[in-house]
């Protein structure tokens, strides 16, 4: 499970509105005062999210409390798998059919296949806004004592 901790905005009768704070990939290394990303990621240190998770049954919520929300590492990696594997499989299927199959030039199959490229993003995230699942409904609330 992953765990991340977040502080509640609001509570409502099925939700809570919720805030986390977005960290860093870097934000634990040594090198982060010598390295242009640890740097910028300084730099934008105060970012936040926020987003709406189911509530639990049963439980009391109070604004301000601290909570842990919980996702599955499996829905991480294929989330990931996702938006990482399906614009570069595009691109290169893009190129390839531009090329192989209908012979077109190889400037116009490049523009060709930055359009499927981008024409994957779209689709992905017309996919993950009509997924009947949401990532917010696969969260799980844990309160903290």
């Amino acid at each position: 499970m992953i765990r991340e901790v977040a502080i509640i905005k609001t509570v409502e009768q099925d939700t809570l509105l919720v805030t986390t704070e977005l960290k860093s990939g870097c934000s634990g290394c040594a090198q982060q005062s010598n390295c242009g990303a640890g740097i910028i990621s300084k730099a934008f240190s105060d970012r936040r999210a926020e987003f709406r998770v189911a509530k639990p049954a049963g439980m009391t919520f109070a604004v301000g409390e601290q909570i842990e929300l919980l996702l599955p590492e499996q829905m991480l990696t294929r989330a990931s798998l996702l938006i990482y594997g399906v614009p570069l499989v595009a691109l290169l299927a893009t190129a390839l059919l531009a090329q192989l199959v209908l012979g077109i030039s190889e400037g116009r199959a490049i523009l060709l296949s930055l359009a499927g490229f981008a024409a994957s993003f779209w689709g992905l995230k017309r996919w993950f806004q009509m997924r009947d699942v949401k990532v917010s409904q696969l969260l799980q609330v844990q309160q903290l004592h």
